[in-house]
């Protein structure tokens, strides 16, 4: 039996935003306000050079605070909406959990509801467990896997975003900017959006859509960062009797 759909897309999903979670620290509790669940930030009517500015101030804001985290980790509140429900509707499922992620390229997943399950990530071999299933899901990270081009740069703790995606604003206001990014190199994604402070380079949400219009968003509180967990943490065994379902690597 092949692997179900719903369950790959959402949890895979994961990686990606594992990838904005690497790109900067992401808002403590208590943090700017941003757009309010289901809606965008208000754009701004500002002139031409204010936006460039506001862009490349949030740009900057970003890329050092990626450069200053060496790990962290958070509590996070999942909505994963289906292309056939245009982005909207019933179909679309919410989770919530924990996620820890370290440079280079290691990050684990802990989804608390509606379902247990997990992601772990060791920068070689990625895992989507399922106890419900009694089933894992693995793929290659690196090695014709999973992450390629600007999210394995990222991962690796070498990317610069400029360099790796073209960014564009999206919105602008003094507490919040959204930056769309769009990887300039084939992927298996279509495109990333994050919700950034604009002074600090924090990032409060993230949202990636993928080839096929699927759109997963994540919103996180109660940061911590660079605190070294421990190897183990990314570290997974499938447990006796659980099936383990080798997948390929999406293709861009």
């Amino acid at each position: 039996m092949a692997p179900s759909p719903r369950r790959g897309s959402s949890k895979v999903a994961a990686v990606w935003l594992g990838l904005a979670l690497a790109c900067a620290a992401t808002a403590s509790a208590g943090g700017p306000e941003v757009a309010p669940k289901g809606g965008q930030p208000q754009e701004t009517h500002a002139t031409d050079g204010a936006n460039d500015e506001c862009r490349a101030r949030a740009i900057r804001a970003v890329q050092t605070r990626y450069e200053g985290i060496r790990d962290l980790r958070a509590r996070f509140e999942q909505t994963a909406r289906p292309a056939s429900v245009g982005g909207r509707g019933s179909t679309e499922t919410r989770s919530k959990g924990s996620v820890v992620v370290a440079k280079p390229s290691r990050m684990r997943w802990t989804y608390e509801s509606p379902e247990p399950s997990v992601v772990v990530s060791d920068g070689k071999t990625l895992w989507i467990y399922d106890p419900s299933f009694a089933e894992v899901q693995r793929m290659s990270v690196v090695d014709g896997g999973f992450l390629s081009g600007a999210a394995l740069q990222f991962l690796l703790g070498r990317g610069d975003m400029e360099r790796e995606f073209d960014v564009r604003l999206v919105s602008c206001t003094a507490s919040a900017v959204e930056l769309e990014l769009l990887p300039r190199e084939p992927a298996s994604y279509e495109k990333l959006r994050i919700v950034a402070d604009p002074q600090t380079g924090n990032v409060s949400r993230t949202q990636i859509q993928d080839l096929l219009g699927n759109v997963t968003i994540v919103s996180f509180s109660e940061v911590e960062v660079n605190r070294d967990p421990p190897a183990s943490l990314f570290h997974f065994d499938p447990p006796k009797g659980v099936r383990v379902i080798d997948l390929a690597a999406p293709k861009p």
